[in-house]
């Protein structure tokens, strides 16, 4: 089990994204944040604020120890109780400007709990999603179909299995509604040992500027107004609920002590909420909800 590895992949994964994404806004680059945790470790957080393509983007590394673990990582591993542990990872948001160009989230990590004398537990998580405010079926069809190919080495059933995990994984149970199109999730994943395993995360990795970039630029010149733009703000009302409510990977970080800008760099610069709203059946705004925010095989 080679950590240091998958340390230096994360690193090198952070430079990569940031490059990618710096050269696709063309207007402003990130700001680089390094910090330290008091009770073991610490990161860089890099948010890029007020672009030409992206009103806010972060894209974050830790890597954070201690030598006791949070509730939400210990009430449903017992095991794991007086280990020591290592989590690291690479997170990423990104929030466009222009409400045609979907909102976008990745996340890579690995965990490690380890006690002298006894075999170290250890497992990879991951993967990417979109959410979009207008729907485009090209648009979902190559994001999948990107997802697909990241799995693709990996089995032919591994990209079903981790489209539905994501589909489960990112719904808003107080809504029942899911957060956006899917993608792919997975965690607590040790399957077929640590080479294979770390192969998947490094997969999903490096296809995800692939999925995501092509959208972009595809939609980054679209014309909107002020419609659009209240949609947009509405619709990240929702990503909001779902990061403070549901997400487990938030309620660890604040848990375990970690840095609360960077834990909530997932945050949009402006989100909105309208009491009881609907949209008008017909618009593009109720396709959204009725065509693309439901469970589908875009592949």
């Amino acid at each position: 089990m080679d950590i240091q590895a998958v340390e230096t992949y994360l690193r090198d994964l952070q430079n990569r994204l940031c490059a990618g994404f710096e050269q696709a806004d063309g207007q402003v680059q990130f700001r680089a944040d390094v910090w330290t945790r008091p009770d073991g470790g610490g990161g860089e957080s890099r948010v890029l604020s007020g672009g030409a393509v992206f009103e806010q983007a972060g894209v974050n590394f830790s890597l954070v120890h201690g030598d006791r673990l949070p509730p939400s990582a210990s009430a449903h591993r017992p095991q794991l109780a007086g280990r020591h542990w290592r989590a690291m990872g690479v997170s990423v948001v990104l929030h466009p400007l222009n409400p045609y160009v979907p909102t976008c989230h990745a996340n890579v990590r690995f965990f490690v709990a380890e006690k002298e004398g006894e075999a170290p537990m250890w497992w990879f998580g991951g993967g990417f999603d979109l959410t979009p405010y207008y729907g485009f079926e090209d648009d979902a069809r190559h994001f999948h179909r990107t997802a697909r190919d990241a799995c693709a080495p990996f089995g032919e059933d591994l990209y079903p299995r981790l489209k539905r995990w994501c589909d489960e994984y990112f719904f808003l149970k107080h809504r029942q509604e899911p957060r956006g199109i899917g993608g792919l999730f997975f965690d607590d994943w040790s399957e077929g040992g640590f080479d294979t395993s770390f192969a998947l995360m490094r997969s999903v990795g490096d296809h995800y500027a692939k999925a995501y970039l092509p959208i972009v630029e595809r939609r980054r010149q679209t014309p909107y107004g002020q419609r659009e733009r209240d949609w947009q703000l509405i619709r990240r009302g929702r990503y909001v609920e779902f990061n403070l409510v549901w997400d487990r990977g938030t309620l660890f970080g604040l848990q375990s002590g970690g840095r609360t800008e960077s834990i909530l760099m997932s945050m949009p610069p402006l989100a909105a909420w309208r009491y009881d709203y609907a949209p008008e059946p017909g618009t593009p705004e109720a396709e959204l909800l009725q065509h693309y925010l439901v469970p589908r095989d875009w592949v």
